[in-house]
């Protein structure tokens, strides 16, 4: 095997009105959700690219693409299930997780705890191997301007014993 490697995941989506805003797999109080084919989680997105980088499996895009309808909808928290199960059959395992949500609004650090509660079983890592983060673009950018949100995660994966 390769001992250990790392990969680096980012993900954005346009924020509208008549969406739940799910992020890390918590829905948060907000006016606007996350659009997309899925429900959206920009920050479980992020992850399981990086993940998937990490192995050497390609992008979210070519696993779970937006044209299957049987993805219509999908908790991300589902997918990630299924690219840290990936990871695994490549001979894999998740070490730690740091992660960036870029946002304007709403103030996301209050639910920064659930969104670890959420991901860390999923990841199969303690709370304290996963960092999530959340900062705004002081009104800069499409984020700023509340046009959408992004996230950014590295990960580093190790050779199972």
């Amino acid at each position: 095997m390769t001992g250990m490697r790392v990969g680096i995941g980012y993900d954005a989506h346009r924020l509208v009105s008549g969406r739940p805003l799910i992020l890390g797999g918590v829905e948060i109080p907000h006016h606007q959700g996350l659009s997309g084919h899925s429900d959206a989680d920009v920050l479980t997105h992020a992850i399981g690219d990086a993940l998937l980088g990490a192995a050497g499996a390609g992008d979210l895009g070519a696993h779970f693409p937006d044209t299957d309808p049987a993805y219509k909808g999908i908790s991300s928290l589902v997918l990630l299930e299924r690219i840290v199960a990936l990871v695994r059959e490549k001979g894999f395992s998740v070490v730690n997780v740091d992660a960036s949500i870029v946002a304007q609004a709403p103030r996301l650090a209050p639910h920064i705890p659930g969104m670890i509660s959420r991901l860390a079983p999923v990841l199969g890592l303690p709370p304290a191997a996963l960092n999530i983060k959340a900062t705004s673009t002081e009104k800069m950018g499409f984020a700023g301007r509340e046009e959408g949100m992004a996230a950014y995660a590295v990960v580093l994966i190790q050779d199972r014993p």
